[in-house]
């Protein structure tokens, strides 16, 4: 099957590397999702050591299935394996696509470390794939991903109410963010100019 993203893609600067998702990562990320205990926040899907597994095949076949291209994000300095992120709900027919599953150990958090991450993938998105728009998606209660994709200069398109089932048998609440490619411009500036303003 032909993929519309190389799944070996890297993206590189000189912060963060996000590097293909390998099962060979596992207890590395498991160690970064442990700093803050992130998979007790019930509105994310970090692993943790008992889902890691599940967690890795499924973005794996997603990839291999032409619907994600998953990353493990790296600190570039150090070498540490931080978090990951990825683009799915690929629809190259359409030029659209989605950025998600993002998620950075704690103390990487409120850093200059998305900014950087979100400004790899969107000028690969624009300028590689020739994306029309880029989606973002979070829970509704997930206060602090509605706040960092509203920073990053996207625009709310709206809540989808009773999205899907939560595993306790709650309903979701899906908050939908977007940037087209009219925008990106923009949003390019605005990204670089945030950088501009962390201490180095």
């Amino acid at each position: 099957m032909k993929h519309w993203i190389d799944p070996q893609l890297e993206l590189v600067n000189e912060i963060v590397k996000l590097v293909p998702l390998s099962p060979e990562h596992r207890d590395d990320l498991v160690e970064a999702a442990t700093d803050g205990k992130l998979w007790e926040l019930w509105y994310t899907s970090v692993p943790d050591a008992s889902k890691i597994d599940d967690y890795i095949n499924l973005a794996l076949d997603e990839q291999s299935k032409g619907l994600a291209k998953p990353f493990t994000v790296v600190d570039a300095k150090t070498g540490k394996i931080i978090g990951s992120t990825r683009f799915c709900k690929l629809q190259p027919q359409h030029r659209r696509l989605e950025i998600g599953y993002t998620w950075y150990a704690k103390r990487y958090q409120r850093t200059s470390v998305n900014t950087h991450c979100k400004l790899l993938l969107l000028q690969y998105a624009f300028e590689n794939l020739d994306c029309i728009a880029v989606q973002f998606m979070t829970d509704w209660f997930n206060l602090k991903s509605r706040e960092a994709i509203a920073r990053l200069g996207a625009r709310q398109d709206g809540i989808l109410r009773h999205h899907r089932l939560n595993k306790d048998g709650s309903y979701r609440d899906s908050v939908v963010f977007s940037i087209t490619n009219t925008e990106w411009s923009g949003v390019q500036k605005n990204l670089l100019l945030k950088l501009h303003s962390y201490n180095p």
